[in-house]
């Protein structure tokens, strides 16, 4: 215990066919991965900074040696493993409840087979929250659920995703990518979900800039760098000051692409900040030295267990189909 206040750290280990999935490149069928090029890097920078983290893991990848080896790695360490869904398919919210339940089921099988103990936090691929997954969450006895991003930028983001997506690949969930202009009346504190039956789930947001509104995470965080690098740290200075001053837990998100160069993730030349690994490193660690200064930095699970959360907001407010 350090007397102050809690912020969390997480990473989401989107893989190489992931992206390539996502953005319609048919290459994903062969599951290219960069796993082994960015696990070591993103635990030396989490190990440099003392921290233990929360890692959320896809069971596609779970199931592969080289995701099993991460998995392990990363528990080994003392981080937190938990549920990324098992197919990162950011249009999860068309799912049928049964495919949903058979979604979370086969990743935390895929995540304990690899060596890591029953997952009870999950983060949606693309942001994807509905109300059946709460519920569903609550069934399997999770305790947290990480998906929301309140922010107003999901159809600016989108249109740049999608600029280069081949037309035949746009139909099945990826004009509906990262929400709509609405998610920026979503809570930035961390608060639970309450269903009609009375059951709760704790929500933690990937925190945004208080009163703007605009994402801190690190892939946000090294595009800016590219532009400019006092432009990239005086953005994220302000955005703890502005949690501080508001009472929020910043909640940074980070991914493999952080660390990575180019050339070590080949197709995803449409991908913002790709250039520069070795400047993007270094831009994590600085990150997370300074959210340390102000801030004891902890995993997601780990935030949950030590917090009360008093805010509520109703599932009713969750459409079955968004």
């Amino acid at each position: 215990m350090t007397g102050r206040p809690l912020a969390t750290v997480s990473v989401d280990l989107d893989n190489l066919w992931a992206y390539l999935k996502t953005h319609g490149d048919p290459g994903w069928r062969d599951y290219p991965s960069f796993l082994p090029a960015a696990v070591p890097r993103l635990l030396d920078v989490l190990g440099e900074q003392h921290l233990k983290a929360t890692v959320f893991v896809v069971g596609a990848d779970a199931v592969r040696e080289d995701g099993a080896k991460a998995v392990n790695e990363f528990a080994a360490a003392g981080h937190e493993i938990a549920n990324h869904s098992f197919g990162h398919e950011p249009w999860l919210h068309r799912y049928s409840r049964d495919r949903l339940a058979d979604e979370l089921s086969r990743a935390e099988d895929a995540i304990v087979s690899a060596g890591a103990p029953k997952p009870s936090g999950f983060r949606g691929p693309g942001y994807s929250v509905t109300r059946d997954l709460v519920e569903l969450l609550i069934e399997r006895g999770y305790s947290y659920d990480a998906s929301t991003l309140p922010t107003w930028i999901g159809p600016l983001a989108r249109a740049y995703h999608n600029r280069g997506v081949p037309a035949a690949a746009r139909d099945d969930g990826r004009g509906e990518l990262f929400g709509g202009f609405s998610r920026v009346l979503a809570p930035v504190h961390p608060y639970r979900w309450r269903t009609a039956e009375g059951n709760a789930l704790v929500e933690l947001p990937v925190t945004t800039m208080p009163l703007l509104r605009t994402p801190i995470h690190g892939s946000y965080l090294v595009q800016l760098h590219e532009v400019s690098p006092r432009l990239a740290r005086g953005y994220f200075r302000t955005a703890l000051r502005l949690c501080l001053a508001r009472g929020v837990t910043p909640s940074l998100l980070l991914h493999p692409t952080d660390v990575l160069e180019g050339k070590e993730a080949p197709g995803m030349e449409f991908f913002p900040g790709m250039a520069g690994g070795s400047r993007k490193t270094a831009l994590v660690r600085w990150a997370l030295r300074t959210m340390r200064e102000q801030f004891e930095v902890v995993g997601t699970g780990a935030y949950v267990r030590r917090s009360v959360v008093r805010r509520e907001r109703s599932t009713a407010r969750l459409d079955r189909g968004r």
